[in-house]
């Protein structure tokens, strides 16, 4: 780790120079479409490269690639061992090529590049590592039939998956639908976000390099409009596994409808709350609470974004955030492995974010902490972690994703059952906490909680091993665990007529 400082990251810059063309049946070729969209690091606002804005074209020949591969079985009718073996490399040469992807997802997303090198690289190669071990454990079944028939049962894979992925976790949230969806013998065409493509397209690379047949992995970068739609609309796409905004996973699952019916799999983001009860452990719930909105700026589908306090414990608690805020959260270059706290993904965002802080004010709110834009002598999208007090759950920002380091802080009378209702009463369910040293009464409120996953006494505690998605507007999907291998599979009845 000596050599992973500021400065050799520094020099590892000079030399970046990313291949930005769609990675389509096996190798690099040159898009159709003669539009390019700058790719800006939103550390210093510096250009990093011209990305193709895509065509229906270019998708027409991916999914073209992704089906001649899936029919004639060259990655699904491989024997398990080999496909796990594959898989397995993969794995291993996404470690070894770590500091490129990693570098290229920081300048392009902001993210601290401690967090790319342990979290989204480390954790891509872990899960489609865990899903090669998948492949050669899975079992079919055998229906209990009478004496004079067989009937069995077995998981066929879909055929051409579309996944379509956000920006705030490319790496991480890629290896979430690739590794079930190759594990399980699919082909798959691959739209990054625009926002951070560069590192999908080393990931598809790498892939082929580890021994991927040609075709089964296709990346085309591009615009959501133009790219994503014409994916969504795709007669030949079995399946979308999508996770991003609300309203553009509604739009799927319209092009689904509109075109073949084809499935659509959706992770649409939450409004989690981090519900304290009366006597809870403050000291623990502060760092959680900070950590949980806080961490890659607030830019996490499941950021604890709403805290419920009884008003007896709110002053204490929220000095303890704010100390520990001001102790941890050290803002900078995000290629300064000393820091904590890295730039917005772009201007768009960091204007939305404040857009919705002036709604809180308008609105009645009080904003106790941070709330300015600072380091912009860099160039950069820095914004400070803040806090809201005086919000109600009926508020702008107490209602919609703002996707940022904004904390929202609801007092209640420490009721119980108040508690649980505001904590319920959100479009989104996708991860709800509750703090407490009542161990019954953890159990009773977690049960009340309409969340996804529902975490006591911690806060994003989480792993491969358990699936992850939510309830009402968040979508139906779930990724990661054993789970997942059925959202990339259909069952197929074989009977046997022994009479």
């Amino acid at each position: 780790m000596a050599a992973l400082t500021h400065e050799h990251w520094l020099a590892a810059l000079d030399k970046v120079d990313p291949e930005t063309r769609p990675f389509i049946d096996g190798r690099f070729i040159e898009s159709t479409s003669d539009e390019t969209l700058p790719s800006i690091s939103p550390r210093d606002g510096a250009l990093i490269a011209h990305i193709p804005a895509g065509s229906a074209e270019d998708v027409d020949r991916a999914v073209h690639a992704a089906r001649q591969s899936f029919e004639d079985g060259r990655w699904r009718d491989l024997p398990p061992r080999e496909r796990k073996r594959i898989l397995l490399a993969w794995a291993d040469l996404i470690l070894a090529n770590a500091e490129e992807l990693a570098l290229l997802d920081t300048l392009e997303m902001g993210k601290p590049i401690t967090e790319s090198m342990r979290i989204d690289v480390a954790k891509a190669a872990e899960t489609i590592a865990w899903y090669a071990e998948t492949v050669d454990k899975t079992y079919d079944e055998v229906a209990p039939t009478p004496g004079d028939a067989l009937a069995w049962i077995t998981r066929e894979p879909l055929g051409v998956i579309g996944a379509v992925v956000p920006w705030n976790y490319a790496l991480l949230i890629t290896s979430w639908k690739l590794g079930p969806a190759l594990a399980t013998g699919n082909s798959v065409v691959l739209k990054p976000a625009e926002q951070t493509s560069l590192a999908a397209l080393v990931l598809a690379r790498l892939a082929t390099e580890a021994g991927l047949p040609d075709g089964v992995l296709n990346v085309v970068p591009g615009r959501g409009e133009i790219v994503g739609q014409a994916l969504g609309r795709h007669r030949d796409v079995d399946k979308i596994a999508f996770t991003g905004s609300p309203p553009v996973g509604r739009l799927f699952q319209v092009y689904a409808g509109e075109s073949n019916g084809k499935q659509v799999a959706v992770e649409a983001g939450g409004k989690s709350p981090q519900l304290v009860l009366p006597g809870a452990d403050l000291a623990a719930a502060a760092s959680a609470v900070a950590w949980g909105i806080f961490y890659n700026a607030g830019q996490t589908c499941n950021a604890g974004s709403r805290l419920i306090v009884p008003h007896e414990s709110k002053a204490e608690l929220l000095a303890e955030i704010t100390s520990l805020t001001d102790r941890t959260f050290r803002i900078g270059d995000p290629l300064d492995p000393s820091t904590v706290l890295g730039p917005l993904v772009d201007e768009n965002q960091l204007g939305t974010v404040m857009r919705y802080l002036d709604i809180g004010r308008e609105e009645g709110a009080s904003v106790v902490h941070g709330g300015n834009r600072v380091l912009t002598e860099t160039g950069g999208t820095y914004l400070e972690p803040t806090i809201v007090d005086g919000v109600r759950n009926d508020m702008t920002i107490a209602r919609e994703e703002i996707f940022g380091p904004v904390l929202s802080v609801i007092g209640y009378d420490g009721d119980p059952g108040e508690g649980v209702r505001l904590a319920n009463d959100t479009d989104f369910g996708l991860v709800a906490s509750v703090w407490t040293r009542d161990v019954t009464q953890a159990h009773k409120i977690a049960r009340r909680l309409r969340a996804g996953t529902v975490w006591i006494n911690t806060f994003d505690a989480s792993d491969v091993i358990t699936p992850f998605g939510g309830f009402k507007a968040t979508g139906a999907g779930r990724d990661k665990s054993l789970h997942a291998l059925d959202a990339y599979t259909a069952l197929r009845t074989t009977w046997l007529d022994l009479s």
